[in-house]
């Protein structure tokens, strides 16, 4: 079966790993796997590795609309969602509309903004619409947020809980580039003014009918359900873990393992699919019980993972 469109996103990929994100092919792979699955990313690292040139790159070889918040402590929902003012020469309110109303919106530093904020944010994310002084407004469609945040010890942040970590699809970092592609990097300066000149390389439609793909013509046989299914219930009853995956996670990593089937050219999941795709698509959504938070959730996911019996074809 033809996998509409993937040459298309393959070529967003070589392109920006080529020659504006280099030693960042997994985060771009990562992004783009959120975006064909209608979901949201989370990116924790520090400051300075790239969070905001991989967002404004990928909106431009995407064509896609692209708006920016920088998250402070004073940071108020109306400074996302937008307000109505008073227009003098219409006599009337005018809604004027916030950044969230673009089809990729970089959150920077999610955890600088309050809970009420970070709150109004996420429930954006889930429906896809804002309400503002008793108004519906729908948002746009593909509308992908790139929230980072940064870790958790920094002073003066306010780290997501766990409920609201289950709203993004993906968590990953962005890391190091490898020494030699960091060097060319510090030799040759900041690309930023390259990226802006970045010509669109996909359409709206082109988009969509990628979505479309991954959503309705990628085969999840029953084998590779009960694989997902396994992978949960062993996260839920591990001595470690105080409450395991959830089914909005389950359902996420099916999604996000179809992505990767998608990427990989075949219109079917297999086991490998789940495993490539576990740890950013679930991890971020354990909660450890208490004398064990200091573990990385990705490596005690990724133990769960080898220890579980791969169905067989």
């Amino acid at each position: 079966m033809p996998l509409h469109k993937r040459d298309e996103i393959l070529r967003v990929i070589d392109t920006l790993t080529g020659r504006y994100l280099q030693g960042k092919v997994r985060a771009i792979r990562l992004a783009l796997i959120t975006l064909l699955c209608g979901g949201h990313l989370l990116i924790e690292d520090i400051p300075g590795l790239g969070k905001t040139t991989l967002a404004l790159a990928l909106a431009r070889a995407l064509g896609l609309s692209f708006g920016r918040i920088q998250c402070t402590s004073d940071l108020l929902p109306s400074d996302i969602t937008g307000l109505s003012i008073f227009d003098r020469d219409e006599n009337r309110f005018r809604f004027v509309p916030g950044p969230i109303f673009n089809n990729i919106l970089l959150v920077d530093e999610i955890n600088r903004a309050m809970p009420r904020t970070q709150s109004a944010l996420l429930e954006a994310m889930e429906e896809g619409r804002v309400t503002v002084e008793g108004h519906t407004y729908p948002l746009p469609d593909p509308f992908l947020v790139i929230a980072t945040q940064n870790p958790a010890e920094q002073v003066g942040t306010y780290p997501l809980p766990e409920s609201q970590l289950d709203r993004f699809l993906i968590s990953t970092g962005v890391g190091y580039p490898p020494s030699d592609i960091e060097k060319g990097i510090i030799r040759n300066g900041s690309i930023r003014g390259e990226i802006r000149r970045i010509e669109a390389l996909l359409t709206l439609d082109d988009i969509q009918e990628a979505r479309q793909t991954v959503r309705e013509s990628i085969y999840l046989s029953d084998k590779v359900v009960d694989y997902i299914y396994a992978l949960m219930a062993a996260s839920r009853s591990h001595a470690m873990i105080l409450a395991g995956i959830s089914t909005r996670g389950g359902i996420n990593l099916a999604d996000a393992a179809r992505a990767m089937a998608f990427l990989e050219g075949r219109d079917y999941v297999i086991p490998e699919d789940v495993q490539h795709i576990a740890a950013p698509a679930a991890a971020h959504r354990l909660i450890l019980q208490p004398e064990h938070e200091g573990l990385r959730k990705e490596e005690l996911l990724c133990a769960i993972v080898r220890q579980l019996p791969v169905p067989l074809a």
